[in-house]
């Protein structure tokens, strides 16, 4: 802990006794947490922002198809309040970016948000036809639900068992919350780790799990990026645009495939761009490059930079977006096992 911490101790202390007090609560059956018929898998993390889970609820969606599918979240910064279904006139601010990336990437599944999982559920349920299973998208600490799998998703980078709770740290709660865990991941692992830097980290979380809860690595596989604003030719020199909270390893890559980085313009996470963010990045290109210019960015925030508000500029850039999938570095076929198991036996 940096020594400019200190004075936020007691907060901090503050806030993990009241997470702590409401998962006893919980724990105890004082307060009421409802358990669904159909099978409902649980992705979420213990951290604030940028551990991966939108590719891992990606990858579930790929290995449970064709099943009927439906993915149910909070829609974060969302400008719409209650349970919204997404249709033909979705969008990120109607529903959250994430949300509306899943219906891009899956437009055959069911994608909802709605603040009460609770509530989601229910009103997924009432559907004709119902969905088979359900995918909560961001829920470790939706307690009012009691999913059949709970999946907790720790980032290489942030390893939670090395975090404080908020505001001294990123914890939504203790270390101690991962042991409600069923299975915990590690993303964003890099391809080189070492057998003896996976088992130190196992063993750390190990600490803080139930025993004998199955930990597995995960890397990302970036693929070849996609244009979206002006039609171009991807280049060397790049220009990268992000609004998520963890852009490092996005930038490893860029530098292992030998890309010329001019300037990264690194928003906060989920950030709602502005015209004016357009015009200030098409000037970079325009005034401080010589050779043509690619401009790179997320597909997380590629479903906020195709908003009508905000396409019209972009039409006229050389824009991409880098579309990413979940590798597994080892026991993929048991991972996929323990989640079919999952939907096959609820």
């Amino acid at each position: 802990m940096k020594n400019s911490a200190y004075p936020l101790l007691p907060f901090s202390l503050l806030y993990a006794g009241i997470t702590r007090a409401r998962n006893w609560l919980y724990d105890r059956q004082v307060y009421t947490s409802h358990k669904f018929a159909v099978p409902v898998i649980s992705v979420g993390n213990l951290t604030v922002g940028g551990t991966g889970k939108t590719p891992h609820v990606e990858y579930l969606v790929r290995l449970l198809q064709p099943r009927k599918i439906a993915i149910l979240s909070r829609g974060y910064k969302r400008k719409t309040t209650g349970f919204v279904l997404a249709d033909e006139s979705a969008s990120a601010a109607s529903i959250g970016d994430e949300p509306y990336q899943y219906t891009q990437a899956f437009p055959e599944i069911t994608v909802a948000v709605c603040e009460d999982r609770v509530v989601g559920i229910q009103k997924l349920l009432a559907l004709n036809p119902p969905p088979a299973v359900i995918l909560l998208d961001d829920a470790f600490q939706h307690r009012p639900v009691q999913p059949h799998l709970n999946i907790l998703i720790t980032d290489y980078y942030r390893l939670f068992y090395q975090d404080y709770v908020l505001p001294v740290g990123r914890l939504r709660e203790g270390r101690a919350g991962a042991a409600r865990a069923d299975i915990i991941l590690v993303s964003k692992t890099p391809e080189n780790i070492t057998q003896d830097e996976k088992d130190n980290i196992q063993q750390q979380i190990q600490v803080y799990a139930r025993p004998g809860v199955p930990i597995f690595f995960t890397t990302y596989a970036y693929q070849p990026p996609v244009n979206f604003g002006k039609p171009a030719q991807l280049v060397h020199n790049v220009v990268l645009v992000t609004g998520i909270a963890q852009p490092q390893p996005l930038l490893n890559y860029l530098t292992a495939q030998g890309f010329n980085l001019l300037k990264h313009f690194n928003y906060p996470d989920h950030y709602a761009f502005k015209p004016q963010d357009i015009q200030e990045i098409s000037n970079f290109v325009k005034t401080e490059t010589v050779a043509p210019v690619s401009i790179l960015t997320t597909q997380k925030d590629w479903t906020k930079l195709v908003s009508p508000e905000i396409m019209p500029l972009v039409k006229d850039l050389p824009f991409f977006y880098v579309p990413i999938q979940v590798q597994f570095t080892h026991d993929q076929a048991y991972f996929e096992r323990l989640i079919l198991e999952t939907v096959v036996n609820s």
